[in-house]
C-alpha cells in the first residue's frame, strides 16, 4: 500500500507552498545562471589576456558582487512581481478550497487581486460554475434519496429501506436465515363492523387504529412486514437482532392492548363502536430478505414461525395476548402466564400450546395489561339458543342446540347438547324476542369450561355482537347490581 506523506499533500504545508517553490526556483536558477557567466569570464580571460592568479581573483570578487546585486535586484523584484501576479491568486483559490471542505455554500468566497492575469479570472469562474452545479445535483440527489426513504418508509420499515438502498445486495432477489419474534394481530368483528358503516368512516376509524398500533410497534424497535386491512404483521430481530427480541415483542403486544382500550374510550365518547384486539406471537427461524421476481418483489419473512404465529392469533380473543411455547421459554421468568391452551391444528404434527400473558416485568420492560371492566358483572339467565360450529371460516350446516346460564359482557356461559372442543369458532342465535327487541347472530369462540369439570358449562367468549344487543346487556347487568 503506497502511503502518501502529508509533507507534499497537505493544504497547510507551508514548506512546500507555492511561494516559497517558485521564489526558490527562481533563485536557484539565476544564480546557475550567473555562476555559468562567471565561469566562463574568468576562463575567457585567463586564456585571452594571460591574466595572473591575483588578477584573476579580484576579477571574480567584482563579479560576485555584480552578480550578488543582480541576484537581489532580481528578486525583489520578482518576488513583487510573482507574488502579485501569480502567487496570490493561488493561494487565494487555495484557502477558498479549504473554506469548501468545511462550508460548502463559501463558493463565491473568492477575492483575486484586480490585476490578476484573465487565466485566473476564467478557472475562478469555471470552478464557481463547476462547484455549483456539483452542489445542485448532490442536493438534488439528496433530497431524493430523502423523499425515497420517507416515501418507503411508509410501505416498509425505515430500517428495511435503509438496508435496501445502502447494501450492495439490498435489491437482489433471496434472503438470509435469521432467528426472530414474530407478532401478528387483528380485529375482532372487524368485518361484521364493516358491513353496518359507510367505507369513509371505516378507513378513518382503521387509519386511527392503525397509526396508534404502529407508533407503538415501531418505538419497540420491531418492524411492520404487512398491514393486510385490520391485520397486523410485526418482526422482532430483523433486519438486525438485539438480543432480547421476544421480551420486547411481549411488552409491545401489552401496550397495544392497553393502547386500544385508551383509544375505546375516546371512541365511544364520540358515539363509536368500541373495538377488540386479539394477538399472537412465536419466535423461530425464518428467511428474510426479498421475495418474488424482478418485476415485482417485497422484503418479507417466510417460514413456519410465521404460519404458527398466525395460528395461534386465530385462537386468541379480544383482550389476549396469546405465546407460543418457543417465546414463552425464553421470557417465561419475567411474564405472567395463564394456564396454557392446546390445540391439534391442520398441517401441524403436533398440538400447538400457547400461553395467555397478563403482565411482563423485566429489567428494561414493565407492562401488564388493564382490565377494561373491572366489575363486570356476571347475570344468571337461561336462554336458549342455536350453535352452529365455523371451519376454515364456514359456517357448518350442523346446529347444536344448548341454553346459556349466566352472561357477562365479554362472556356466555352455557351448557350444550354435544360437546365442542376449546378454541372453536361459533355462531350462536339466541332464542329470545321481547319487546320488539331479538338477538341477532352473535360470534364467539369456546375456551372450554370455567372449572374444567365435565358437567361445568362451557365459556364461550364473545367476538362480535351487535351494539343493541350489547346495549341490552348492559342494561340486565346494570339491573342485577341493583
Amino acid at each position: 500500500m503506497k502511503i502518501i506523506s502529508n509533507k507534499t499533500n497537505g493544504f497547510n504545508n507551508k514548506t512546500n507552498g507555492v511561494r516559497k517553490v517558485l521564489l526558490m526556483g527562481v533563485f536557484w536558477r539565476i544564480l546557475f545562471i550567473e555562476a555559468v557567466l562567471l565561469a566562463y569570464s574568468l576562463v575567457y580571460r585567463w586564456m585571452t589576456e594571460d591574466a595572473g592568479a591575483t588578477d584573476l581573483f579580484w576579477y571574480a570578487v567584482r563579479i560576485i558582487i555584480l552578480v550578488a546585486i543582480i541576484i537581489i535586484f532580481m528578486m525583489v523584484s520578482l518576488k513583487s512581481f510573482l507574488t502579485e501576479k501569480i502567487i496570490q491568486p493561488l493561494e487565494a483559490l487555495a484557502k477558498a478550497n479549504k473554506k469548501i471542505r468545511k462550508d460548502y455554500t463559501r463558493v463565491n468566497n473568492i477575492h483575486l487581486p484586480k490585476n490578476a492575469p484573465d487565466e485566473f479570472h476564467t478557472i475562478v469562474n469555471s470552478r464557481t460554475a463547476m462547484l455549483k452545479e456539483i452542489i445542485n445535483v448532490s442536493e438534488e440527489r439528496l433530497n431524493l434519496v430523502n423523499f425515497i426513504k420517507e416515501t418507503f418508509g411508509r410501505y416498509l420499515s425505515q430500517k428495511v429501506v435503509d438496508e435496501i438502498l445502502t447494501s450492495p445486495k439490498g435489491p437482489q432477489i433471496g434472503g438470509t436465515r435469521k432467528t426472530v419474534t414474530v407478532l401478528m394481530s387483528d380485529l375482532r368483528g372487524f368485518t361484521s363492523l364493516s358491513e353496518n358503516k359507510d367505507p369513509e368512516e371505516i378507513v378513518r376509524l382503521l387509519n386511527r387504529y392503525l397509526g396508534k398500533m404502529s407508533h407503538i410497534i415501531l418505538r419497540y424497535d420491531g418492524i411492520i412486514d404487512e398491514i393486510i386491512g385490520d391485520a397486523i404483521l410485526a418482526v422482532f430481530g430483523a433486519p438486525e437482532a438485539h438480543g432480547n427480541d421476544p421480551e420486547r415483542a411481549v411488552a409491545c403486544a401489552l401496550e397495544m392492548q392497553n393502547c386500544l382500550r385508551d383509544l375505546n374510550r375516546e371512541i365511544t365518547a364520540a358515539g363509536g363502536i368500541p373495538m377488540e384486539m386479539g394477538i399472537g406471537i412465536n419466535t423461530g427461524q425464518v428467511i428474510v430478505g426479498n421475495i418474488g421476481s424482478r418485476q415485482r418483489m417485497k422484503y418479507g419473512i417466510v417460514g413456519d414461525t410465521v404460519n404458527r404465529a398466525s395460528r395461534i392469533e386465530s385462537n386468541s380473543v379480544g383482550g389476549q395476548v396469546l405465546i407460543g411455547q418457543s417465546t414463552f421459554d425464553l421470557v417465561k421468568d419475567m411474564v405472567q402466564a395463564l394456564p396454557p391452551g392446546n390445540m391439534m391444528m391442520k398441517g401441524l404434527k403436533k398440538p400447538l400450546v400457547f400461553y395467555p400473558i397478563t403482565a411482563i416485568c423485566s429489567p428494561d420492560y414493565r407492562q401488564e395489561i388493564i382490565p377494561t371492566d373491572p366489575k363486570n358483572t356476571r347475570i344468571p339467565i337461561k336462554i336458549p339458543f342455536a350453535c352452529q360450529p365455523i371451519l376454515d371460516k364456514k359456517v357448518s350446516d350442523i346446529s347444536i342446540s344448548g341454553e346459556t346460564r349466566s352472561m357477562d359482557r365479554k362472556n356466555i356461559y352455557a351448557v350444550t347438547a354435544s360437546p365442542l372442543p376449546p378454541f372453536t369458532d361459533v355462531k350462536l342465535k339466541l332464542d329470545f324476542c321481547i319487546d320488539a327487541h331479538c338477538f341477532d347472530d352473535i360470534y364467539a369462540k369456546t375456551m372450554g369450561t370455567v372449572t374444567g369439570e365435565k358437567n361445568e358449562p362451557i365459556q364461550f367468549s364473545i367476538t362480535s355482537m351487535e351494539e343493541k344487543d350489547k346495549v341490552l346487556l348492559e342494561k340486565w347487568m346494570a339491573q342485577a347490581a341493583g
